[in-house]
């Protein structure tokens, strides 16, 4: 989850002298072409400086082991800048086909499922959860945020749950890594915990105790606990993708994980993006480390990681390893308006509509998602720029990774390391403006 303020606003009059549209609407087509040739031929560390030295001030903290920045336009190939190793420990150089642990960054593919399936029919995307999911036909929301679980501080929620809401964290959930209360408790009690980090018992205790067994039982469980906030209101980081999961299963018919691979990670071409590792992909897999004072400790490493096992569940809200390549790729068939090397993934309706903000009408006027003096909005999963940072859409992992399309400028971008929490320093915000300005200054060429 992305905490620092992004800063991000880009100048629209640099982008017109280039003939770039900066529009949701746009896509990477209005690029100039000569752009795009340029694009897979110069040396990406003098095609994206700031990026560089970017990567590079932050090696020399010290504080991560290896980063891989990953940019590009419309359907050119990748620029890809490395520094560092897989581990403090050596395990070789990172490249763009290093496993990483890209945690909440798995929220734009389910939410782009969940937009498949609307656009299949299965779904509409003001239905009302209940419809799908009976449990959650009468939910009791608390009157006092993060109070205690009481009749008296209790009372029903004023509209359904509706697919709208699950999208955009405006449902009414909470999550252990946000709740302080009696709510955190009793999500950790029934096994709404949203993944497994570590085999460290002391990591786990943080995310509030062992998922539960199945993703059914995970989805029934959290019907019989009381929302934190009343639905279509506010804001309010939650388990609400991960619950999507279940929603998916439902209306297809079919295992969450299972629908993923056939139709997103097989036809997109993302081969090392899953919900667990084989024990022959230990070789690329990075280390995590927790930052304790400033110092990276090791909490998930390659030889012994979590990700050897099958998850109780796959975590449609922080499950995923993947590469930087195969994220890039994810990112090519957004910018693609849902193409990739001629294959039509999604419907460009379906991209369009996921990848606009789509808050509902009922939200408060302080209720949207918002980072220091930037607000955004909100689409499938994924943050959605607004004024001068529209067209913009992505999300950030726990573990220090991004990633975001710009929808106007064709841009893909992509940046994987790993350290815990990621809010510990500015990072994740500093590499999308960065890598959004190197791109400015590229299309102004």
């Amino acid at each position: 989850m992305l905490h620092e303020t992004l800063n991000l606003p880009i100048s629209r009059r640099a982008a017109m002298r280039s003939g770039v549209t900066l529009g949701a609407g746009a896509a990477a087509s209005t690029l100039p072409i000569g752009n795009l040739a340029f694009a897979q031929s110069a040396d990406a560390t003098t095609r994206w400086p700031q990026v560089a030295s970017m990567v590079d001030r932050y090696m020399q903290r010290g504080v991560f082991s290896g980063i891989v920045a990953s940019m590009g336009f419309g359907e050119g190939a990748a620029d890809v800048i490395t520094r560092g190793n897989r581990s403090f420990d050596g395990g070789g150089a990172v490249g763009p086909d290093t496993l990483y642990r890209i945690y909440s960054m798995t929220k734009p593919i389910t939410g782009m499922a969940v937009m498949m399936c609307i656009d299949d029919g299965l779904l509409e995307l003001d239905q009302p959860l209940y419809e799908i999911l009976p449990g959650f036909r009468n939910m009791q929301v608390q009157k006092t945020y993060d109070g205690p679980i009481t009749a008296n501080n209790l009372e029903p929620a004023a509209r359904p749950i509706t697919i709208r809401h699950l999208l955009t964290h405006t449902a009414g959930l909470g999550y252990t890594i946000v709740q302080q209360g009696p709510l955190r408790a009793a999500y950790g009690r029934a096994g709404i915990v949203p993944s497994l980090s570590s085999r460290l018992p002391m990591a786990q205790d943080l995310l509030g105790g062992q998922p539960a067994p199945s993703l059914e039982e995970f989805a029934d469980n959290l019907s019989e606990l009381p929302l934190a906030l009343q639905p279509g209101t506010r804001w309010s980081y939650s388990v609400s993708l991960d619950l999507l999961g279940r929603v998916i299963e439902v209306v297809t018919g079919e295992a969450f994980d299972a629908f993923l691979q056939r139709r997103i990670f097989d036809p997109v071409g993302m081969p090392d993006t899953g919900f667990s590792i084989s024990p022959s992909d230990t070789g690329r897999m990075t280390a995590n480390y927790f930052l304790l004072g400033g110092m990276p400790m090791p909490v998930d490493m390659p030889n012994s990681t979590v990700y050897l096992d099958e998850p109780p569940f796959p975590f449609g809200g922080a499950g995923l390893v993947s590469t930087a390549r195969d994220y890039d790729r994810f990112l090519q068939m957004l910018a693609g308006l849902g193409e990739i090397d001629g294959v039509r993934v999604m419907s460009e309706d379906a991209v369009r509509l996921g990848t606009s903000d789509l808050f509902p009408d009922t939200l408060a006027s302080n209720g949207r998602f918002s980072n220091g003096a930037l607000t955004f909005g909100f689409g499938a999963g994924g943050l959605v720029g607004t004024g001068d940072n529209a067209g913009l859409y992505g999300w950030y992992g726990a573990a220090g990774t991004a990633g975001l399309v710009h929808m106007g400028l064709g841009l893909r971008m992509t940046m994987m390391t790993q350290y815990m929490p990621a809010e510990q320093l500015p990072l994740q915000s500093e590499f999308t403006r960065t890598a959004l300005q190197d791109a400015i200054a590229l299309v102004s060429q």
